[in-house]
């Protein structure tokens, strides 16, 4: 049976300055609670193949690419109804769960195609959207994107917001940004990409993520997958202490999303382990958490068949679409 989790509950607040201007980062201090992470975390055997088909469960299963299909976009639906091979979740005796990915995330001309290959399975269609990756096509047009996609059945919007508002120290106008984004969104569920790649200090980060939650984020993401350095620990930490820190302040949650090189089991639960002690166990579900990844569920299922047979198979046998 499915369970039910804590939702996300932001709905954002009017523009704080004084929220914006106090935040500072500390790069060494970062850092140096990065280092702990690898280091003296290991989980085996059992308590590993749990926490990877926890992993499998926050996967929002992406393919982003000039040469989608639909025969490859309902491939890709196929794996996410059916992460894991029937055999394998036997041997562990977790066939009772009904596993699936979190969401599919694909662009909007393929949206149609993903919810019809989705019907009943309960897997959202999270659509990117905003004129994603750079984010500069015109505003109107990128209204009108959201609002498109959602027609299409998309019930996560994922918007990308302006870099060069977060590179001048333009916060009213990122907030105005976000919030029309988000009041196009309606009811739909909307992930804010922050770009952290793109955004030259770890404050910038973290000032980009209060703004966004602000202004009625439901999931801050921390990049496209597209820019030069996509999802990091130090960039993750630093989130993630904002949307603790914004709790805090307006006791509202808001969901957070790596996405961009997260590709192998080792990374998700490097990540897992980081969200469970910076955020505790109410984010470790699909609704307050999602990794943006691709051929990171090829690797867990390697991992998940050599605990069940000792050998590890080839990354080709377990293609992804």
């Amino acid at each position: 049976m499915k369970q039910k989790f804590p939702q996300v509950d932001n709905t954002g607040t009017d523009f704080q300055a004084d929220w914006v201007n106090d935040i500072s980062v500390n790069l060494s201090a970062v850092k140096r609670r990065c280092a702990t992470l690898g280091a003296r975390r290991s989980v085996k055997k059992d308590w590993q193949a749990a926490w990877l088909l926890k992993a499998i469960s926050c996967i929002d299963l992406t393919t982003l690419s000039g040469q989608d299909t639909p025969g490859k976009v309902k491939r890709l639906c196929a794996k996410a109804r059916h992460p894991v091979s029937l055999e394998i979740q036997q041997a562990l005796g977790v066939e009772r769960l009904e596993l699936t990915t979190g969401a599919v995330c694909v662009y909007h001309q393929m949206v149609k195609t993903a919810v019809k290959a989705l019907k009943g399975s309960g897997i959202p269609v999270a659509a990117v959207s905003t004129g994603f990756p750079a984010g500069l096509s015109s505003f109107e047009t990128r209204l009108e994107e959201i609002k498109a996609s959602i027609t299409d059945g998309a019930k996560e919007i994922d918007i990308v917001i302006t870099r060069a508002y977060v590179l001048n120290g333009n916060w009213q106008a990122l907030y105005d940004e976000v919030k029309a984004f988000k009041q196009a969104c309606g009811k739909v569920h909307m992930k804010s990409i922050i770009a952290t790649g793109e955004l030259s200090t770890l404050t910038n980060v973290a000032k980009a993520s209060m703004v966004s939650m602000m202004a009625g984020s439901d999931f801050i993401k921390t990049s496209t997958g597209m820019e030069p350095v996509n999802a990091t620990l130090a960039v993750s930490l630093t989130m993630i202490r904002m949307i603790r820190h914004y709790q805090m302040l307006t006791g509202y949650r808001v969901g957070f999303k790596p996405a961009g090189g997260i590709s192998t089991a080792k990374d998700a639960l490097t990540y897992l382990i980081l969200i469970k002690e910076e955020l505790g166990d109410d984010w470790l579900n699909p609704n307050m958490f999602r990794f943006g990844a691709s051929s990171l569920l090829a690797d867990i299922e390697r991992q998940l068949e050599h605990q069940v047979t000792g050998r590890y198979s080839a990354f080709h046998r377990h293609a992804i679409s």
